[in-house]
């Protein structure tokens, strides 16, 4: 039999260090400014987490088989709230009772995570023995071998830390070696200690929450419950620094989450990093998007109204309206250096058989203001968010002359995103200029591409990087549609 052994002794090995984090670090401080404001009054952001919570709740159980649910029961109960008679006959793979004693577990112990951030209490072993507790309330049994090496049932310890190796098979019949329970409290110790010293050193928290969760999966300290667990803790790390809980959709998780879990084992944690960063971002992407006002009564909305003028006038100093002007000009030049060294290769690698040429308006360009307006508004809403039109915009043409008739345009876009104005948006449109289209309006090429959304509170510099990534990509699937249009 293979064996293939997980487990060593608990360390911050120096493969943990120097890991990219710009997925989130590209963003994060727009959704740090903007949770201060939802924050205060905004029902939207109240409801927004309670779905989080509930879609944590429902996907942890299927990515660990306790259950199966149907996809659209389960946005149901995410938007609705926990009730039984919206779950029919057929809808899961276990009785509605024992469905809901897990779901019920689950949320509890997602409230749990954050009542213990909100309250200020460190992480220790006691918290993590009492947090399995509730989440395995529902739960009397754990999958075991016998002498003979049969699967059978045994009784879980809840609370407890395994009295019984829980060592797995996988398909392959290799056999995965986790810590052994005679060691499992001293791991479970040093672990602890390790984690406060990375908090103290100042540790990027998407870095000690992934590198918490992948030491804490190779002890597997429990009999079973060991990812609903070690998923919780990641959370609670990253919800003390602001960010949102780990949640691992049922689509993802084998293709991103195990196969990230099974490359860090082998010393390579970047992609782990990377797909938690993943989760972080989509839920950051969403809060923007939140609106601060909700239809509640008159009187509070007027209220809020009459702070929000306030603000806005104390906000609108020029030191700010400054550094944003100069935060969108910095984000201009990157992409124009980036499209123009682009153009210069093609013009010298197709030697004039087709003409290149790039137009502009940048961002405190007033005359320009409008151009390409119904594209932009036509691509936010392709991509489900608020593009803020009352902020300077700016964009690029990236011409592709054929000289037989056959014409096209690309649109770069660089426009605020969501609700809060240190958000920026880099998005593209393709456009068909050629002898044969009629229309303007008919002439647009979709490409499929994702906006890439960066935040100006902080240093631009580092995020050139990901954006020349994201402007490359443009190009690629660009050059790509056109030539198969060819």
């Amino acid at each position: 039999m293979k064996v293939n052994r997980i487990w060593n002794y608990i360390s911050f090995g120096q493969e943990w260090g120097n890991l990219d984090t710009s997925i989130v670090d590209d963003i994060s401080q727009s959704w740090f400014s903007r949770r201060k404001v939802l924050a205060e009054n905004s029902k939207e952001y109240e409801e927004f987490m309670s779905r989080l919570k509930r879609r944590h709740a429902i996907e942890t159980g299927i990515v660990e088989r306790m259950y199966d649910l149907d996809k659209g029961v389960t946005e149901t109960l995410i938007k609705e709230g926990f009730v039984s008679s919206l779950v029919s006959h057929g809808d899961s793979n276990i009785d509605k009772s024992k469905l809901f004693g897990h779901l019920t577990d689950h949320l509890e112990a997602v409230d749990f995570v954050f009542d213990v951030v909100k309250e200020n209490r460190p992480l220790t072993k006691g918290f993590i023995l009492e947090l399995h507790q509730l989440t395995t309330r529902n739960q009397e049994f754990a999958e075991g071998r016998d002498q003979f090496g049969n699967k059978t049932k045994i009784p879980l310890l809840k609370g407890k830390f395994k009295e019984r190796e829980n060592n797995p098979t996988r398909n392959d019949g290799t056999k995965i070696l986790y810590c052994p329970p005679e060691h499992v409290e001293a791991e479970m110790d040093r672990l602890m200690i390790l984690y406060e010293e990375l908090v103290e050193k100042g540790v990027h928290p998407l870095i000690i929450a992934t590198w918490f969760h992948h030491a804490f999966t190779t002890i597997h300290p429990f009999q079973d419950g060991n990812g609903r667990v070690v998923r919780l803790i990641a959370s609670l790390i990253l919800i003390k620094y602001n960010y949102f809980p780990i949640t691992v959709l049922r689509e993802e998780a084998k293709e991103k989450y195990i196969k990230a879990l099974e490359k860090a084992d082998t010393g390579e944690p970047q992609d782990l990093v990377t797909y938690f960063g993943e989760i972080q971002r989509r839920n950051i992407e969403e809060a923007l998007n939140l609106r601060e006002v909700a239809s509640t009564s008159l009187e509070e909305v007027t209220n809020i109204f009459k702070r929000k003028i306030k603000d806005k006038r104390e906000k609108e100093r020029l030191a700010y309206q400054s550094m944003l002007a100069g935060k969108r000009m910095q984000i201009f030049s990157i992409c124009s250096d980036f499209l123009n060294d682009y153009k210069l290769r093609l013009e010298q690698e197709f030697d004039n058989s087709v003409d290149f040429y790039i137009g502009s308006g940048k961002p405190d360009d007033t005359s320009k203001q409008h151009y390409y307006y119904h594209q932009i508004v036509a691509y936010a809403s392709q991509h489900n968010y608020f593009f803020n039109r009352q902020l300077p915009k700016s964009y690029f043409i990236f011409g592709i002359d054929l000289k037989d008739g056959k014409k096209y345009e690309l649109g770069i876009s660089i426009h605020h995103y969501g609700y809060d104005d240190s958000a920026i948006a880099i998005g593209a449109f393709l456009e068909y200029k050629g002898v044969n289209i009629e229309d303007d309006s008919n002439s647009t090429i979709p490409l499929n591409l994702k906006p890439h959304i960066i935040s100006v509170s902080d240093d631009i510099d580092s995020k050139e990087r990901n954006i020349n990534k994201h402007l490359e990509n443009i190009l690629t699937i660009t050059m790509a549609q056109i030539a198969s249009e060819i």
